[in-house]
């Protein structure tokens, strides 16, 4: 047996002197343990070489097994191994405050030793600066994904640039391309984009407007009928929408996935109900049979709501807000799933409290309005309890709501941030390319973050490494 051969023994690991020494190496620094000394912790690795029996168990646990002078080979930091060996003396473990808490944390895990047998005296540090090391760890992933993000929309950005330089007057179109898709790109292009918005606003406004009874006019036969000044802010909002989204599929680099991208799509409903109502209004006054079809005209007249969503094409934050909420489905899922618990909990309580004392808390289905008015602390005040256990039932519900609310917020909100600093960066970089002379490089990008936190970890392992604070080197004396 291996182990038996390593002790001297012509026994297995199990009928093995339990004052028999073996020998480690560990990246050069070489020690004879006690094997009483590490089977005081028998789920520690080095204890755990007292039970091999054959050299594929050995080495399982260490790197290499040298059968000439036997002795266990690991490839690991040999500035943090005097750590792992006075805890074998003493039963604890200490953490020196100069110590890298990641690679301490990695280097005790390895060793088999949990983070409980930190003394009393450094576990308070230690958590504190692990947890510390955590947030920083969030925030070089979240920098990483960033750039990492932002690089790729760029190279995809230039990709559809360079798809112009092989088409019929394509620098011509790709300069129309960029000003009418790159609000910031040119003045230009930051003027047809003032003027886009203030179309859209306009437009929204008019609708608004023509639902008041200030601004209703009546026909001759007594029925409502749109006012010709609100129609000719509508006709021109309609004739500057289509032109737009004409020219940007005209310039489109490709045209078969131009419909890809929700912008265009957005751009498409926006113009899409009004061009509809005129085909339903001229079925309708040719066919009278039809004339219910004129509901449907009604409704999609209010769907011109959604031209305010073309804002988006000239705001980072909606743009933001809309990629935040696309890759948070499992956090809103989350929060409804919350809500739904607490919904259903509430409505029940405050039915079984109320049901005899208010008539608006009769049925559990009413209950569902109130406890979701709560929940979400709207309190329209339509409906509210009249019994003392109501009453203390409805605290509850509201504190619950605040709770169920501000969890997944926060995540939500973490993201967003991530998103808007990705889309900041992307703005940026296509505003500094330069196609005038046509597509000869990739244009650059600072890809200091997107490195910097796989270099972190490193250069604090080979900085321990190579320092020795007096901590240490008695730490060290003690040992030998």
């Amino acid at each position: 047996h291996i182990y038996g051969q390593v002790l001297g023994e012509p026994c297995g690991g199990a009928h093995a002197d339990e004052n028999a020494a073996i020998r480690i190496n560990v990246g050069g620094f070489k020690k004879r343990l006690q094997s009483d000394t590490l089977s005081r912790f028998p789920e520690t690795r080095l204890a755990r070489l007292l039970h091999c029996q054959s050299k594929e168990s050995i080495l399982e646990l260490c790197d290499d097994y040298d059968d000439t002078e036997k002795e266990f080979y690991f490839d690991r930091n040999p500035a943090l191994f005097p750590y792992v060996l006075n805890f074998y003396n003493t039963g604890r473990l200490h953490v020196m405050a100069e110590l890298c808490i990641f690679s301490f944390s990695q280097e005790i895990e390895y060793w088999g030793i949990n983070e409980f047998f930190i003394d009393s005296c450094c576990s308070s540090s230690y958590h504190c600066r692990k947890m510390d090391q955590d947030r920083e760890d969030w925030d070089d992933r979240s920098d990483e994904g960033s750039t990492t993000s932002s690089f790729d929309e760029l190279l995809e950005f230039y990709n559809d640039a360079s798809k112009f330089d092989k088409q019929l007057f394509g620098s011509a179109r790709r300069r129309i391309w960029l000003m009418l898709d790159n609000p910031g790109y040119s003045v230009a292009s930051r003027i047809i984009s003032i003027l886009s918005i203030l179309v859209v606003l306009g437009s929204i406004a008019t609708m608004c407007m023509n639902s008041m009874s200030e601004f209703s006019l009546l026909d001759s036969e007594g029925q409502p009928t749109e006012d010709p000044r609100f129609e000719s802010v509508e006709h021109f909002g309609i004739g500057w929408f289509t032109l737009e989204l004409v020219a940007r599929f005209v310039v489109a680099p490709d045209l078969l996935h131009f419909f890809d991208h929700p912008l265009n799509v957005i751009d498409l409903v926006s113009i899409l109900p009004f061009y509809l109502t005129l085909l339903i209004n001229l079925v309708v006054e040719s066919s009278p049979a039809l004339a219910n079809l004129g509901r449907v005209a009604q409704v999609l007249r209010l769907m011109r709501i959604f031209r305010i969503l073309k804002l988006a094409r000239h705001s980072t934050g909606l743009r933001s807000l809309g990629a935040t909420l696309r890759n948070s489905y499992k956090e809103v899922g989350l929060l409804l799933l919350y809500l739904a618990v607490g919904v259903s909990f509430f409505s029940v309580m405050a039915y079984t409290v109320e049901k005899e004392d208010n008539e608006d808390l009769t049925t559990i289905p009413a209950c569902w309005w109130w406890a979701t008015v709560s929940m979400t602390t709207v309190g329209y005040g339509d409906v509210v309890p009249v019994s003392i256990a109501g009453k203390l039932t409805a605290s509850a519900c509201i504190l619950a709501g605040i709770l169920v609310v501000v969890l997944p917020i926060t995540l939500i909100f973490n993201k967003f941030s991530l998103f808007y600093k990705r889309q900041k960066q992307l703005e940026i970089a296509m505003r500094s390319c330069d196609f005038d002379e046509g597509i000869k490089e990739v244009p650059s990008v600072n890809l200091r973050n997107y490195y910097a936190h796989k270099v972190k970890s490193l250069m604090a392992s080979l900085s321990n490494m190579s320092r020795s604070s007096p901590s240490e080197q008695s730490l060290n004396e003690s040992i030998h």
